[in-house]
């Protein structure tokens, strides 16, 4: 079983930045792509950005390149996916989930069923 947990929502006002972090734990010694998607008031679940196991290819909506960025780190055999945020607009308010185990493709990634509870992220204007 995987477990995700994770951190660093908050309210910051626009133009702003925030960091968001996912902590993995569970089913150990197997590589995995790791991603963060979001959902806002009256929407639907979308993919903001995805790295696959080695880091070495990203995938992001156009929403929001050239603004986030997604990395990784290995600490103590398990994998943390952070999300660093620069120039948030209002429209960048959702709760952002992080999903990992999924499958990416050339230019996406498809979800699995491990999904972390959810961070809030608020951008005043």
């Amino acid at each position: 079983q995987v477990q995700l947990v994770e951190s660093g929502g908050g309210l910051v006002q626009a133009g702003g930045s925030l960091r968001l972090s996912c902590a993995r734990s569970g089913r150990t010694f197997t590589t995995y792509a790791m991603a963060w998607f979001r959902q806002g008031p009256g929407k639907e679940r979308e993919f903001v950005a995805a790295i696959s196991w080695n880091g070495a290819r990203t995938y992001y909506a156009d929403s929001v390149k050239g603004r986030f960025t997604i990395s990784r780190e290995r600490v103590n055999a398990e994998n943390t996916v952070y999300l660093q945020m620069n120039s948030l607009k209002p429209e960048d308010t959702a709760v952002y989930y992080c999903n990992s185990d999924g499958v990416t493709t050339n230019s996406a990634y498809v979800p699995s069923s491990y999904w972390g509870q959810g961070t809030q992220v608020t951008v005043s204007s």
